[in-house]
């Protein structure tokens, strides 16, 4: 399976989802390291980059929206999500972070792609008509996708939910919208928006949403193994999977991917090596955001690494208590020993 979107070549068409609060640059990196081809960062919003721009402030911080839309040049191919429901905001939010023209841009490059959030489900998005609630719209979902376009470059793509709600499951329409108006490619996470997270996918959206456009479309939802992954692309014939929860804690997932794509067999990581990458994890977070946010943000992913081992539910309620990485290391230290 490849993966071509605009110029940009995917050998394995892998990728990471955006997560809010938890696809940061550690994060990204360690998923790329282990397979992922193709990583999206946290969602951005439009219009709160456009206002910084305006804002007194100068010195650059993690509460900066400038911080999120950073790419690095170990992170590419990257795309920056956006999300926003006006046409004129969402295209000069991608102009200056194609031309990382903005203020408390610290990025030396641009990113691949402009990716738009048309999915997250989120009551405080939804509620401004934006994210998953821009699939009741496809006339205004279509003229922020041509604004962008015509404004950028880079490759302009969409993620999209099945549908608002399983009245109005529209994503094949809605996508064929999203071709014309100048989209590159379409991420399908094959759950409505009322359905939010719960277990269970329609891959039969997915399949009517290839059959229904021409550019490539990429599957997302439930994927938690090669074998969930291989489902979706031969019941779908999708292009290529984009892979979130199945990712936390777990980054080996990619390279269970990549092995069985090249008919390898997978080695499972060991419970060294999780809790090895789990303190790798921490500190790079810690370097990168200070103590105080590392930690707050790191504690989810400890917890995480630890799922499947034997006290790992004491060890979570410990790591979520800790007020200080030694801690957490001890923590992590001494469940290892006890597998």
């Amino acid at each position: 399976m490849s993966l071509k979107i605009g110029n940009l070549d995917l050998p394995s068409g892998l990728m990471l989802a955006p997560m809010a609060g938890v696809t940061d640059r550690t994060f990204r990196l360690i998923c790329k390291e282990y397979g992922a081809e193709y990583i999206v960062s946290e969602m951005v919003s439009a219009k709160a980059l456009c206002y910084e721009q305006k804002a007194k402030r100068k010195e650059f911080n993690q509460s900066c929206t400038a911080y999120l839309a950073t790419v690095t040049n170990e992170e590419n191919p990257m795309a920056i999500q956006l999300f926003g429901s006006e046409p004129s905001f969402m295209a000069e939010a991608a102009r200056m972070i194609e031309a990382c023209e903005y203020k408390n841009c610290v990025s030396k490059v641009p990113p691949a792609a402009i990716d738009i959030n048309m999915g997250c489900p989120v009551r405080k998005v939804t509620g401004n008509g934006e994210g998953s609630a821009l699939m009741k719209d496809p006339t205004l979902a279509g003229e922020i996708v041509s604004a962008i376009y015509k404004e950028v470059k880079i490759p302009v793509t969409v993620k999209i939910r099945a549908g608002w709600d399983q009245k109005n499951v529209n994503a094949p329409e809605f996508a064929n919208v999203l071709e014309q108006s100048g989209a590159a490619a379409i991420c399908v996470h094959a759950r409505t928006r009322d359905q939010l997270y719960t277990p269970g996918i329609d891959l039969d959206v997915i399949k009517k949403t290839k059959e229904c456009v021409s550019i490539p479309v990429i599957g997302n939802g439930d994927i938690y193994s090669a074998d969930d992954a291989v489902k979706m692309i031969s019941e779908t014939g999708c292009d290529g999977v984009m892979i979130g929860r199945g990712a936390m804690g777990n980054p080996w997932i990619f390279s269970e991917l990549v092995s069985h794509f090249n008919g390898k067999s997978f080695k499972a990581p060991t419970f060294e090596e999780k809790i090895s990458v789990a303190l790798r994890h921490l500190s790079d977070i810690i370097e990168i955001k200070g103590e105080r946010l590392g930690i707050a943000e790191g504690k989810k992913h400890m917890a995480w690494y630890v799922s499947g081992m034997t006290g790992a539910a004491a060890a979570r309620t410990e790591i979520m208590n800790s007020d200080s990485a030694n801690k957490i290391k001890e923590v992590l230290k001494r469940l290892l020993e006890s597998q």
